[in-house]
């Protein structure tokens, strides 16, 4: 099983080349691969809206772009180098979210990161909160990266949710004592599922150790799609006059409803 990585990374190939037939967390999608993950978009977008709502000046710290993992600054739409399927879908999806909310998409600052870190995600986030006009609203496309926004905010003294509204990805234990509203996800069931994937196909039958080479031939495969929910902090909106962006109690705020198409 291949953990997410590039478009471009040539250890796709590599193995393609041995015959064998992998599962691929979240991609990139390959033609006959299995892959499993949630829709990475359709979740960015859902926490976006919650997190960008009553914003006018939001950001997103980012993961890498890229294999070189050079870390920059920039705004509105991906653009067309971003290469890691991942960061490529969450970054529309938090785009989306601002569209959605009625903001000029170059008005979105994107921080792109080097790693997916608390300490990378503080470097950058410092470097947004010292400009000036400072976001009013972060979304993070992980818990480590707004753990380090939740430390650069209490480093410029800016009150989380009244100054800076925060959000993260996982629903990690630390996010959780941190009161953090993020996105929920599964990497375990995905781990399994992608496993039992690998195992279904005639190349994964166990064979001795002097074995034959597989021949190549693609098996029927289509996306493994899993859901997702926003766990949300106990208090994750600024005080604002109206409730725009404040979700009912047992709502589902992604809806997504997609499911294991294999």
């Amino acid at each position: 099983m291949i953990w997410t990585t590039t478009d471009d990374d040539p250890i796709l190939d590599a193995v393609a080349a041995t015959g064998l037939h992998p599962a691929i967390q979240s991609g990139p999608a390959r033609p006959g691969l299995p892959t499993v993950g949630i829709d990475d978009r359709a979740a960015a977008r859902a926490i976006g809206r919650v997190v960008f709502a009553g914003a006018r000046r939001p950001a997103v710290p980012s993961f890498p772009t890229d294999r070189r993992r050079q870390r920059r600054l920039a705004s509105g739409p991906p653009p067309i180098d971003v290469t890691f399927p991942v960061t490529r879908a969450r970054w529309r999806g938090f785009l989306d979210a601002w569209s959605d909310l009625g903001g000029a998409p170059q008005r979105l600052r994107v921080a792109v990161c080097s790693h997916n870190s608390a300490t990378c995600g503080e470097d950058l986030t410092g470097e947004l909160l010292d400009s000036r006009p400072r976001p009013d609203a972060i979304a993070a496309m992980s818990d480590e990266l707004a753990l380090g926004v939740l430390a650069d905010a209490r480093r410029a003294e800016m009150a989380v949710p009244a100054d800076l509204a925060v959000g993260g990805w996982d629903d990690t234990g630390t996010a959780s004592r941190a009161d953090l509203t993020t996105v929920a996800q599964s990497l375990r069931h995905q781990g399994r599922v992608g496993a039992e994937a690998v195992e279904d196909q005639p190349e994964a039958r166990r064979l001795p150790a002097t074995h034959r080479r597989p021949q190549p031939g693609p098996p029927a495969a289509a996306p493994i799609v899993f859901s997702a929910s926003l766990t949300t902090a106990t208090e994750p909106w600024r005080s604002r006059s109206s409730d725009t962006g404040r979700m009912p109690t047992g709502a589902d705020p992604l809806g997504i409803v997609l499911s294991d198409t294999r």
